[in-house]
């Protein structure tokens, strides 16, 4: 059967003749798969004839899509549906890449405002002029960063070393205790890049529950019964809800694992990616189970990204193994850069701004949430920067929000299994604006 007229086909989708609604069309279009990634779009002049609109109402469509990363202009070869994200991304990962835009509040990247950052300068005016190491055989930690990072940890664990970033540490744990056919428990929603890195080890994903104080114990308990190689699980500001273990779950959880006779030799390990920004309390299972626990704290949120730097501590059996491993590839993590992160985490100043920084974010949650609840959509408020916004319909949410000027992420990467709800992430961190707009257009945009 020969296909519509490219326009016609537009025109039949489209219910409401306004730059929102356009865009919103357009959008079920792409997602559905009825228009496919590269084909063009009709000129702005063609579709705004055919729906009795002026071009600039077509126009202003066709710029919520594009800051939606859905379509790009190519100039006058015309506006086309986007391809995918780099193919060097994993999977999970690519559907999270953000695509330049003139989005006027982008909420999707979750990731540290730059300017609650603490500044590099005086850090870096102490490290050595020349980058020498003692030798290819040195300790891999530098002992003031060791004595700092034992002072800190949440539990007294046998040995600590120092990785490139908190993916580079779970991506060794996994390395040392899981294989090929394994099986991992996973939270559901779960962090992407785990997903994407169990699915690349060829390990089955064994998805749990989380609710307001972590996994649940139910869900945890019955996963256990499959025997589980690993469980990984983030105690704090859990990536994209926002939930932080209580210490009471923590318990509860330690203790469902030791009972279990077909988990008798699972490990745990913990991703406290932004513990340095979190309001609640340290947590780790390792406080009841050290031998069993690995625990990641990387310094990202707090002290930027571009650091790649995480502490990773458990048991000296398996560090020990990460070590030599590592021995055979990077070596070690660069130990200027162990020297600026001993400096960022000593000195007043630095200290001070991390401080305040997680004040900051925990009043942006606070706005946000309350905001939405205000304008009829109950949130309870996230810790560090992230939260975990109910819709109707994901894709029609982007859309819709993009039309306003506003980017968030999609809530589909983030499920570890396909369910009916949808729901976006929205980097509440990121607002440093009056929250109140911002949330009336999410409300506007969910459509529940």
């Amino acid at each position: 059967m020969p296909r519509k007229d490219p326009v016609q086909l537009y025109l039949d989708e489209i219910e409401q003749a306004t730059p929102a609604g356009i865009a919103a069309a357009l959008g079920r279009l792409i997602s559905t798969g009825r228009i496919a990634p590269g084909e063009r779009l009709p000129t702005v002049r063609d579709l705004a004839g055919g729906l009795g609109v002026s071009p600039a109402t077509v126009s202003h469509a066709w710029q919520a899509l594009s800051a939606a990363g859905l379509i790009v202009s190519r100039g006058r070869s015309g506006t086309f549906v986007r391809e995918q994200s780099p193919h060097w991304l994993p999977a999970r990962t690519q559907s999270l890449a953000g695509h330049l835009s003139d989005t006027r509040i982008d909420l999707s990247r979750g990731t540290p405002d730059p300017l609650l950052l603490p500044a590099l300068g005086p850090a870096l005016s102490r490290v050595s002029q020349r980058a020498m190491t003692p030798s290819y055989q040195a300790p891999p930690v530098i002992p003031e960063l060791l004595t700092v990072l034992t002072g800190s940890w949440p539990y007294r664990c046998e040995s600590i070393t120092v990785v490139d970033g908190a993916l580079d540490a779970i991506s060794r744990s996994l390395e040392q205790v899981a294989r090929f056919g394994d099986r991992v428990i996973v939270e559901d929603p779960g962090f992407p890049p785990f997903f994407d890195l169990l699915e690349q080890m060829g390990i089955e994903r064994l998805p749990v529950a989380v609710d307001a104080e972590g996994i649940d114990p139910a869900a945890f308990q019955a996963a256990l019964a499959q025997s589980p190689a690993a469980v990984i699980l983030q105690p704090r500001a859990h990536n994209p809800t926002g939930a932080s273990m209580s210490p009471g779950r923590a318990e509860e959880l330690a203790r469902l694992l030791a009972a279990s006779k077909r988990a008798a030799h699972t490990v745990v390990i913990e991703d406290d990616h932004s513990g340095a920004i979190s309001t609640s309390p340290d947590v780790s299972l390792g406080r009841w189970l050290p031998e069993r626990v690995l625990h990641v704290r990387s310094y990202s949120k707090s002290h930027g990204p571009d650091l790649r730097i995480a502490a990773l501590g458990g048991p000296a059996a398996l560090v020990d193994r990460i070590v030599s491993r590592r021995m055979l590839g990077p070596g070690w993590t660069s130990r200027m850069l162990q020297t600026i992160l001993h400096e960022l985490l000593t000195d007043s100043a630095s200290m001070a701004l991390v401080f305040e920084a997680r004040h900051v974010y925990f009043a942006r949650q606070k706005a946000l949430a309350d905001a939405l609840t205000g304008f009829g959509l109950p949130l309870a408020r996230a810790d560090g920067i992230n939260a975990w916004v109910p819709v109707a319909d994901e894709r029609d949410a982007i859309v819709r929000l993009a039309a306003s000027g506003i980017r968030v992420a999609g809530g589909s990467p983030f499920l570890a299994v396909d369910r009916s709800e949808s729901f976006i992430r929205v980097t509440a961190g990121a607002l440093v604006d009056d929250v109140v707009p911002v949330a009336r257009a999410i409300v506007a945009a969910a459509g529940r």
